[in-house]
C-alpha cells in the first residue's frame, strides 16, 4: 500500500516532468534575480577576498622560484653548502628585523634599489620610485618580501621531493627518448604531487595568517591597497575599534582555510594511491 508521502512525491515528479520546455525556461528566468543576488552578496565577495589575499603574497612565484632553486641545488658545484646556508637565511632570520631591513631598501629617500636603477640609467633626472607610497609599487614591495621569506621553505620541501625520485625512473625516460618537458609533466610533477600540495598548503596558510610584513612595511596602505585578511582584521577590529567587523573578517579565514586544507589533502592522498 502506498503511503501519502510516496503518493505526494510521485505526483510532484509527474507534475515536474509534465512541464513544457517553455515553462522550464520561465522558471529559470524567474529564479535568475535570486541567483544573481546570492552571487553578488556571497560568491563575488568570497572570490574577491580570496584573490586579494593570494595576489598580495604571490604564492605562484614562490613555487616557481623554489622549483628552480631546488633543481639548481641538485647539481654538483663548488660552494654548494654555502649556497644552501644562504638560501636558508631568510627563513631563519626574525621576520621583524628582516622586514625593517626591507623597509630601508624601499625607503622613499634612501632606497638602494632606486640608486642602483639611477646608476644603470633606468631612472632619468628627476625620476624616483616611491615604493611604499604608490598602490602598485607597494604591492610589488609586499610580494617581493613575501617571496623572499617563503622561498627557502619551498626550496627545501621541493629539494626533498626531487631527491626522493629514483634515478632509474629518469634513466628509463632518457632511454625512451623523453624530453625535458615530457619528463617534467609525466614523471616529476606526478611523483612530487603529494609534496607539492603540502608546500602549497603551508605557503597558503602562512600567506593568509601572516600580517607582519604588511603591517611593518605599509600598514595596509596606501589606500588599503596592500592588505591581507589578517592585517585588515587587525586594522578594523583593533585600530578601528570595530570589534565585530574585525572578528567577522578573522572568522572568514577559518572555513576558507579548512576547505583549502581538505582539498589539498585529498589531492595528495589520491596522488599517493596512484
Amino acid at each position: 500500500m502506498e503511503t501519502a508521502e510516496t503518493t505526494g512525491t510521485a505526483t510532484f515528479l509527474t507534475a515536474t516532468d509534465a512541464l513544457s520546455p517553455r515553462d522550464r525556461r520561465l522558471g529559470k528566468l524567474l529564479l535568475a534575480p535570486a541567483l544573481a543576488y546570492i552571487f553578488l552578496l556571497v560568491a563575488l565577495p568570497f572570490v574577491l577576498a580570496l584573490f586579494l589575499s593570494l595576489t598580495n603574497s604571490s604564492a605562484v612565484l614562490v613555487m616557481v622560484l623554489g622549483n628552480i632553486l631546488a633543481r639548481a641545488l641538485l647539481k654538483k658545484f663548488r660552494g654548494k653548502l654555502l649556497v644552501r646556508f644562504l638560501i636558508l637565511m631568510p627563513w631563519a632570520a626574525p621576520i621583524s628585523l628582516a622586514t625593517l631591513g626591507w623597509l630601508w631598501i624601499f625607503d622613499s629617500t634612501f632606497s638602494v634599489i632606486n640608486w642602483v636603477l639611477k646608476v644603470v640609467g633606468w631612472l632619468g633626472p628627476g625620476q624616483w620610485y616611491y615604493w611604499l607610497g604608490d598602490p602598485t609599487l607597494g604591492m610589488v614591495a609586499i610580494i617581493t618580501v613575501h617571496v623572499w621569506r617563503l622561498l627557502p621553505f619551498s626550496t627545501v620541501i621541493l629539494l626533498a621531493g626531487l631527491t626522493s625520485i629514483p634515478s632509474e625512473v629518469h634513466e628509463a625516460a632518457d632511454i625512451d627518448g623523453a624530453g625535458p618537458l615530457a619528463k617534467a609533466f609525466q614523471i616529476t610533477i606526478p611523483m612530487m604531487l603529494p609534496i607539492l600540495t603540502v608546500a602549497i598548503l603551508f605557503g597558503t596558510v602562512f600567506t593568509f595568517t601572516d600580517m607582519n610584513v604588511v603591517y611593518l612595511l605599509t600598514r595596509g596602505g596606501p589606500y588599503n591597497s596592500t592588505h591581507v585578511l589578517a592585517s585588515l582584521a587587525y586594522q578594523e577590529g583593533v585600530l578601528g575599534g570595530d570589534v565585530g567587523r574585525g572578528a567577522s573578517i578573522a572568522i572568514f579565514l577559518l572555513p576558507l582555510l579548512v576547505v583549502m586544507a581538505v582539498l589539498m589533502l585529498r589531492i595528495s592522498r589520491r596522488a599517493e594511491v596512484v
